[in-house]
């Protein structure tokens, strides 16, 4: 048999709960070393996910679900895996993604940016990994937004992912970056990322492969879940 060695979690490719340059971390963060608490058995054995009734098109941001109105903005087709440490597919994962529109305002009334609300945006949608651990999105690009963090400060463009496993307390959440942002660099989120490799791992690729003639452009961002490879995730407070 093919016993394949364990690779534990890389955490020097995480971010620390305080990053200097990331101003409200350094006020929301812990200032001492977390104490674990011991899971309960209903916290570790669901719900289960995978008897999840979700309405068709809840993956398709590109239209409002009640009256089908389309949304303004670049239409991109995103697609993934999620994988375990081994790189095996992990099917039947929920995957929940928000983001701002086109316009880079979230349909959110605490977002006073002042840009314009896209009333067929909604900005948020759900999901399924298939057997293969394979996920589908029909989204708009979002845009990128100013931030009261730094001086002229903007956030480049990026989209929200929620993972759910067998159970609440599973909750993994990150979010991925386009390639040639101009804004990379400038980015304190996307820097907290302390290794090169961990933020490459942040970053969706152009996909041709994925895009659809007069359609729309496609990219791809898979998710792998632990390991020396693992997607760096937002820490738990």
């Amino acid at each position: 048999m093919n016993i394949k060695p364990y690779n534990p979690r890389d955490w020097k490719s995480h971010p620390p709960y305080s990053f200097k340059a990331y101003g409200s971390s350094v006020k929301r963060g812990p200032l001492k070393k977390l104490l674990p608490l011991k899971q309960t058995l209903s916290e570790i054995t669901g719900p289960l996910f995978s008897a999840i009734k979700l309405k068709p098109g809840e993956n398709d941001l590109t239209h409002h679900p009640e009256t089908g109105k389309e949304a303004l903005g670049e239409r991109i087709i995103m697609v993934g895996r999620v994988l375990d440490e081994d790189e095996r597919p992990v099917p039947n994962t929920l995957i929940e993604i928000w983001q701002a529109n086109a316009a880079g305002r979230y349909h959110h009334p605490i977002d006073q940016h002042n840009a314009p609300l896209d009333p067929n945006f909604i900005g948020a949608g759900r999901c399924l990994t298939n057997e293969k651990g394979e996920y589908r999105y029909l989204t708009i690009k979002p845009g990128p937004y100013p931030w009261l963090n730094h001086p002229n400060a903007w956030r480049p463009a990026h989209i929200h992912l929620s993972l759910f496993g067998p159970a609440f307390v599973t909750r993994l959440v990150t979010q991925f970056y386009f390639p040639g942002d101009p804004l990379i660099p400038l980015d304190p989120i996307f820097n907290s990322v302390p290794t090169k490799s961990g933020r490459e791992r942040l970053m969706a690729s152009y996909a041709h492969d994925v895009s659809e003639a007069q359609f729309a452009l496609g990219y791809r961002f898979d998710i792998v879940l632990r390991g020396r490879k693992a997607t760096p995730f937002e820490e738990p407070s």
